[in-house]
């Protein structure tokens, strides 16, 4: 394990040498145009204060596959795989658990609420339905609380958010997790995770907190998907100390989306979507086209939850900003 930890040392600093020689030959790298490409594939707006960040990117995802800087750019068209290597070195994958917890407290207690309907609904059901008390098909009886979480990058968000759910024992929802990464999918699915993190996790969610024995690590890296970071994923769960409990994957999902296309990650109308801190990576008005899409992907009466001060230009006739000191939540009130 020790020889690939420093080949991976070699490997990076041979890309910061060569990321270094494009910054010198401008003509050889132009910064404009891997922007350009970035934000036509994903819609991200990568700053000029990125640009060291870009070009590492790009010229390691050259390097991984013998290419030159030129030669990748031709292949990019045709070459699936290497195209997601490249979004996958651009994308920021990490993000934190627990990261705002007033809004997994909303979604929680939004849940809990839509629990209790269900249930008077089949109670009232089964006493006007007396001759049929095993019939599945009455209001509610298999209506799942789904939600959805937007640009999950590795999964934190979304398990904190089955976490939440779970230890208010919640059972009947689904939770999908989409992002355009999926090198950071692949994380999010093995649901393994450092100290660090472990750290952020609040007291009455850490019993979904397993340790992680090293066989569980072996057994990941077994099963997982063999791509050409491998070497990425084998560095993730050397790191990891804990993983996620099995029993809360039976509700979660993860499943890749660019979130600018019109086609939908699921048929199904969610009762919460969650998309935070990932709409400043956009422009307003692709910001304005990523709302309309959420908007027609909420279900009415759900919630779409943003970040805290983000896209306040944001006023659709069709939802209603609710009135919170801590989120930014709207209800959808009218299809």
């Amino acid at each position: 394990m020790n020889n690939h930890m420093q080949q991976d040392s070699l490997f990076i600093h041979k890309a910061d040498a060569l990321a270094a020689e494009a910054l010198r030959q401008d003509a050889a790298f132009d910064t404009e145009q891997w922007q350009r490409y970035i934000e036509q594939e994903i819609g991200f707006i990568l700053p000029n204060v990125q640009r060291k960040w870009l070009v590492n990117a790009v010229t390691q995802t050259a390097l991984s596959y013998g290419l030159t800087i030129l030669q990748l750019w031709q292949q990019l068209p045709i070459n699936h795989e290497l195209r997601q290597q490249l979004l996958d070195k651009v994308l920021i994958h990490e993000s934190r658990f627990f990261r705002h917890q007033p809004s997994i407290e909303f979604v929680t207690e939004c849940a809990l609420q839509h629990q209790r309907r269900q249930l008077a609904n089949d109670s009232n059901v089964n006493s006007n339905v007396a001759s049929n008390a095993n019939n599945s098909d009455h209001i509610g009886a298999n209506e799942l609380f789904r939600i959805w979480s937007v640009g999950c990058a590795s999964g934190q968000e979304t398990w904190s958010l089955a976490m939440s759910l779970a230890a208010k024992h919640l059972t009947h929802y689904t939770i999908l997790g989409t992002d355009v990464s999926e090198q950071a999918l692949k994380k999010a699915r093995v649901g393994q995770y450092d100290k660090r993190q472990q750290a952020l996790i609040p007291p009455h969610c850490q019993q979904f907190v397993q340790p992680l024995r090293q066989a569980s690590v072996i057994e990941a890296l077994r099963f997982a998907p063999v791509a050409t970071n491998t070497k990425q994923t084998i560095k993730n769960s050397v790191n990891a100390h804990w993983q996620v409990m099995p029993t809360l994957k039976q509700q979660v999902r993860f499943t890749l989306h660019n979130i600018i296309n019109q086609e939908p990650p699921t048929p199904h109308l969610q009762q919460v979507i969650v998309c935070q801190n990932m709409l400043l990576y956009f422009r307003k008005f692709d910001q304005r086209d990523i709302l309309a899409r959420l908007s027609e992907q909420c279900a009415l009466g759900g919630y779409i939850i943003l970040a805290p001060g983000e896209a306040l230009f944001w006023r659709p006739s069709n939802m209603r900003r609710i009135a919170h000191p801590q989120i930014n939540a709207w209800q959808k009130i009218s299809a």
